[in-house]
């Protein structure tokens, strides 16, 4: 299996292009190309975890937090970010990343997280709006739409999560009006021309548009052929997750479960004797989202003290175990899924925890 059959099933379970539009998903080191005989899944991309990947003879390490999150602009021997991706680079070890791709997924992080604290009638909240996407509108005569959508899905138009060739088809009256030099393929030159056409449109990634317009105009029947490409913010997968307790209990004992079950230290900002029903939990760092937040309680990580304090004025408690705590239970669900898609997966997800308690 070459990395790039391993990452197209990666893919489809954590598809790339739901990813935050700040994340740098995908494949971040290596040839794609390349032989993946060896595998490893890590929470994130640590000095021992890059040791143990040099001795193993990894060939494909799939992470969970990237290693370069900022563009950089050179790669050197060193203890940075960019000195462990020189080692990895050096020893063969190609790198894919799936971050907000898989936090959002199904049964990706965030819903591991909602199963770890037992929670019933899930829903997502918190969307992680994807970067680069685009709208692609043509229009063109009812039999040509079906070949215009075919070429236009070869090209990766029309892709929604695990969806392919997905577009939205509208019937309706087109005018023009063909000058003395044209060659029209329908109607005729010098005189206003009404014909029934469908719009057609189709959702892309901002990278693949040219290509896609390419394989529009190729296809179209007309001499000019027609198309409009509009920034598009949409089909967001959700990074939160909310639900409720199969029955109620007290802040003070949720929380003791919460350590219980993710362990790391929790900090717990809210009345401990209140009532607890409803939940909502973040994987990560949660903060920004709380303003989104309806439940009774949100687990998340990396909560500060001004966002704390705005959810308590909403009624909103906080139950925090840290960063890397809220992540465990979707790492422990990445590591089975990559498992189960080849048969050499090493396990270095070792905590990336940097808090100690003295």
């Amino acid at each position: 299996m070459t990395n790039a059959e391993l990452v197209a099933k990666i893919a489809q379970l954590a598809p790339p292009g739901k990813a935050a539009s700040w994340d740098p998903v995908g494949l971040q080191l290596g040839d794609s190309a390349s032989e993946a005989a060896k595998v490893a899944v890590c929470h994130e991309v640590t000095p021992a975890v890059v040791a143990k990947a040099e001795d193993s003879d990894i060939d494909l390490l799939v992470a969970y937090h990237p290693l370069l999150f900022r563009p950089t602009t050179r790669i050197t021997a060193g203890t940075s970010a960019s000195g462990r991706a020189y080692r990895l680079i050096r020893a063969g070890v190609a790198l894919y990343v799936v971050h907000t791709a898989f936090d959002v997924a199904e049964n990706g992080a965030a819903d591991a997280l909602a199963d770890a604290l037992h929670l019933e009638q899930v829903s997502g909240f918190g969307p992680a709006w994807p970067s680069d996407q685009v709208k692609i509108v043509t229009y063109a005569p009812p039999a040509d739409a079906d070949a215009l959508v075919t070429a236009m899905a070869e090209r990766g138009a029309g892709r929604i999560g695990n969806y392919s060739a997905c577009a939205f088809r509208t019937a309706g009256v087109g005018m023009f009006t063909p000058g003395d030099d044209a060659e029209p393929t329908v109607g005729s030159s010098g005189r206003p021309n009404v014909i029934d056409e469908h719009r057609i449109e189709m959702v892309a990634s901002r990278s693949s548009a040219d290509s896609i317009v390419g394989a529009l105009v190729a296809a179209h029947p007309y001499e000019e052929a027609p198309f409009e490409v509009y920034p598009l913010e949409a089909n967001a997968g959700f990074i939160g997750r909310s639900g409720v307790l199969g029955a109620p209990t007290t802040l003070r004992q949720f929380a003791g479960r919460v350590e219980a079950t993710l362990g790391g230290v929790v900090r717990v900002a809210g009345e401990l004797d209140d009532q607890v029903t409803t939940v909502a939990c973040v994987p990560g760092s949660g903060g920004s989202l709380l303003q989104a937040v309806t439940a009774d309680v949100v687990v998340t990580g990396d909560v500060s003290h001004h966002e704390a304090q705005a959810a308590l004025e909403r009624g909103v408690s906080i139950v925090d175990p840290g960063h890397a705590a809220t992540e465990r239970p979707g790492i422990a669900r990445l590591y089975s899924a990559v498992s189960a898609m080849h048969d050499a997966v090493v396990d270095l997800t070792d905590d990336p925890n940097p808090w100690r308690q003295i």
